[in-house]
């Protein structure tokens, strides 16, 4: 039996930490990138082309026995018609429009019981319940983008005007944020990872924990139920990530991902099987790999962009002082607050962990000098 070839649209860093998995496993990783200076094209041999053209994934899909994603971007319109030609799409377009379509998402799990905020689509500031109110991108949004936060009918007006349409949502007073991957393969077989908790700042997530802390079971075993109804309800092919609201003892979803996600790069060396090697396995219906953590804690923070350009040097300083310490340099340009990398430490000592992350990435950011 020769081995697959899997087809990732998509080159950023989520692709190019999934080709080592892809090594190991020695499968055949086709890569389509939309530009030479994505991370994955800058360590791989990769296709160019514009994933927006159906003319383009076509003909890359020719090459591959299954196509799979690193982004939700693809015009889900495309992935239908190459689906009725017979390619192999994980997950699938009918599976991908939940998370690429908010309002459908929300109706989907309106429909299936799966816990959300109070939500509408609005058309005029008007029809807003009441404010503050979180309004997003119906379409389009990816990894924060599209999401305003708007206090007044005002400013409502304004993002409706550039949007056409939006999703309206509550502003949800919630303890913190939790997230938990989960993956699913054609035989319906499951596997969760440890829930997460999540760290953010500005919107954007700077540490994650795993397990999170002070979780009770009931908690832990209620976002596994939720994750588990949504992966089987949406047919789920390959990992998804889902971001969670956490108030009291109750949990409300708010965004998913059916993809490789930041809140799971602890995973590389905190599980025995890594999120990156799941979607592999999950998309190739082979069996799916052990979850379970490789120490007590997990502690992955993000590396942003700031006016230090050079991420290699640090390396000097931050490998003699931790050992232990793993680095994830994803290739990107550097530009203030762009998520460019990522360190994890892992252990038995949560303070002692957290505190060499964030020494890491305030010494590569030019915060400390030792």
């Amino acid at each position: 039996m020769s081995a697959p070839t899997v087809g990732m649209i998509g080159a950023g860093q989520l692709a190019q930490m999934s080709i080592a998995p892809a090594i190991a496993l020695g499968i055949n990783l086709k890569i389509l990138a939309n530009e030479e200076t994505d991370s994955a094209a800058k360590i791989a041999k990769v296709e160019i082309g514009d994933y927006r053209d159906l003319e383009v994934l076509r003909n890359f899909a020719k090459s591959c026995d299954f196509i799979t994603f690193e982004h939700e971007l693809v015009p889900n319109g495309h992935l239908r018609m190459l689906e009725d030609e017979g390619f192999a799409i994980r997950p699938s377009s009918k599976s991908l429009l939940v998370a690429q379509d908010k309002a459908h998402m929300r109706k989907v799990f309106t429909e299936n019981r799966i816990p959300c905020p109070e939500w509408k689509v609005v058309d005029n500031a008007s029809a807003i319940p009441k404010f503050p109110a979180i309004l997003k991108s119906i379409t389009g949004g990816y990894d924060g983008r599209g999401v305003q936060l708007v206090k007044d009918e005002i400013s409502a007006k304004k993002v409706i005007g550039e949007w056409g349409k939006a999703l309206y949502e509550e502003v949800v007073p919630f303890d913190r944020e939790l997230s938990i991957l989960i993956a699913r393969s054609p035989h319906n077989q499951v596997a969760t990872w440890a829930v997460t908790e999540t760290i953010q700042q500005d919107g954007i997530c700077v540490e994650t924990i795993t397990p999170a802390p002070n979780l009770s079971e009931e908690v832990a075993n209620l976002a596994q139920k939720i994750a588990s109804d949504i992966a089987n309800t949406i047919k789920l092919v390959g990992v998804m990530a889902v971001e969670l609201f956490q108030v009291g003892e109750q949990l409300i979803v708010n965004e998913i991902a059916l993809r490789p996600h930041n809140s799971g790069h602890w995973s590389i060396e905190g599980s025995v099987t890594s999120q990156f090697e799941q979607h592999l396995r999950a998309v190739l219906d082979l069996p799916l790999g052990e979850t379970k953590m490789t120490a007590r804690w997990a502690v992955m923070a993000n590396i942003l962009g700031t006016e230090n350009s050079d991420l290699y040097r640090p390396y000097l300083h931050l490998f003699a002082r931790d050992p232990e310490l793993k680095i994830h340099n994803y290739g990107k340009e550097v530009r203030p607050g762009r998520k460019v990398g990522h360190a994890t430490v892992v252990g038995d000592d949560l303070v002692d962990l957290r505190s060499r992350a964030a020494h890491a990435i305030d010494y590569i950011s030019g915060v400390v000098s030792e």
